[in-house]
């Protein structure tokens, strides 16, 4: 029996020492590949339990780097900001000192702005005052005394629109005077004379002979006006024809662009006696007040292309500072107004720009010589057309037809009255002494236009 089990012990270690050999030579026989695989498999395991203890310190990392990428972000755009409040409020402060140095006058008679579009009376001094020996010379200063508005233009400007007309008066105009006026101009009077009492006069006039409301004022004289023209490096003008004028000293002897300077601008805004050589022949412009008007028009235009060209802040600087030299403004103008306009403005074309001019007709007077009567119903229409609902239908002194009697206006409804554009502009005629009534819708050829 001893020998039975010694037998079966040694028979079982034998197996399992078979089945070991079996294991090890089954090992033997797997292919590289296989083992490859499983150390492959085993790296694989390792890499993730060491990934997944270093995952939460790599979050951390990543969220501490956004933190930072983001301050970074916040910072620039705050110096960036800050850097656009220095510079555009350093402009505005600029543009403040630059507003504060231009002289003011209190304008009494002025209506209230309440909003919507805004009426500024623009007056055009023929006083010398500021102008050199030789400028007041070219411009007659030896023979003219005091003052007298040389333009009076109303500037119907309309932020809603973003329109802007305007309305020219002829100089000649015969209106009624103003109770403190009367007693040294007269009854009736030219209108360029109540001026010479200062601005609250003329807008007192101006009110209360068209029913037109005036919000705001603005005085420029002579020097005011060549000094804005050469700040800006002066205005191009395009001449058909040479051209030139001995009272107000324009002397244009080369045809096409001509770039002027402020004495030359000024000649041109004011000839009154405009002559133009075709062929050798020197032909004359007898409409007076209502040519110079027009090239009026053509010189706004032009200024108005020329400052929006300007972006050297050197030539802006010499504009800003050459207006307080010849320009006052009312006291109620405010400089937030004018910031306002500004901005509102900033990309108007100036072809878009519309002028008109009042309707009158020409007559000899014995008392005032040469002067023009406003020619009704067009005046009023060409009025209601233009300030509709803010026009006061019913003035308290209307100026005086041709039997010199002071007559309300026409009854004209804003649906009736035509649009205010130059294609309807009415009925206007020169003095009869110069020249007969002519119809004008555009400039004659022979003016110069903006280039």
């Amino acid at each position: 029996m001893a020998g039975g089990r010694n037998t079966g012990g040694a028979g079982g270690d034998g197996g399992r020492r078979g089945e070991l050999e079996g294991l090890r030579r089954l090992e033997r026989e797997q292919s590289p590949s296989r083992r490859a695989r499983a150390s492959d498999e085993r790296l694989s395991a390792l890499g993730e339990q060491i990934d997944q203890r270093q995952a939460p310190r790599s979050r951390r990392r990543r969220r501490a780097s956004a933190r930072v990428r983001r301050r970074r972000l916040l910072l620039g755009g705050l110096g960036a900001l800050l850097l656009l409040v220095a510079i555009f409020g350093g402009g505005y402060l600029y543009l403040r000192y630059r507003f504060d140095q231009i002289p003011k006058v209190d304008v009494g008679a002025e209506t209230a702005y309440t909003g919507g579009p805004l009426n500024v009376l623009v007056i055009g001094s023929d006083s010398r005052a500021g102008l050199t020996g030789e400028q007041a010379a070219q411009a007659g200063g030896s023979s003219v005394q005091g003052q007298r508005s040389d333009v009076d233009m109303i500037w119907h400007i309309n932020p809603g629109t973003h329109q802007i007309t305007i309305l020219s008066i002829p100089r000649d105009t015969l209106v009624s005077m103003s109770p403190a006026l009367k007693s040294e101009f007269g009854t009736y009077n030219r209108i360029n004379a109540a001026f010479n009492s200062g601005p609250t006069e003329l807008v007192k006039v101006i009110q209360d002979n068209f029913g037109i409301p005036i919000n705001d004022t603005i005085q420029v004289s002579f020097a005011g006006f060549t000094g804005a023209v050469d700040a800006l490096g002066g205005v191009k003008m395009n001449f058909p024809y040479p051209a030139k004028d001995a009272y107000s000293g324009l002397d244009i002897t080369q045809t096409g662009c001509q770039q002027l300077n402020g004495v030359q601008a000024l000649a041109v805004a004011r000839s009154r006696h405009f002559q133009y050589e075709v062929d050798g022949q020197w032909q004359y412009d007898g409409s007076s007040d209502f040519g110079r008007i027009q090239r009026q028009d053509a010189f706004l235009k032009a200024l108005i292309d020329s400052a929006k060209s300007k972006i050297n802040p050197l030539t802006i600087n010499a504009f800003l500072g050459s207006i307080p030299q010849g320009v006052t403004l009312d006291r109620q103008l405010s400089f937030s107004t004018l910031v306002q306009l500004g901005v509102a403005f900033h990309s108007f074309n100036p072809s878009s720009l519309v002028t008109e001019t009042l309707p009158t007709t020409g007559s000899y007077t014995q008392n005032w010589g040469d002067v023009l009567f406003v020619n009704q119903p067009p005046a009023q229409e060409l009025l209601v057309g233009i300030f509709g609902s803010q026009l006061n239908l019913h003035p308290s002194t209307p100026p005086p037809n041709t039997a010199l009697e002071s007559v309300p206006p026409p009854v004209v409804t804003t649906t009736s009255a035509p649009p205010a554009t130059a294609a309807t502009r009415a009925t206007s005629a020169a003095s009869a002494s110069t020249a007969p009534a002519v119809t004008t819708t555009t400039a004659p050829p022979y003016n110069p236009a903006a280039c």
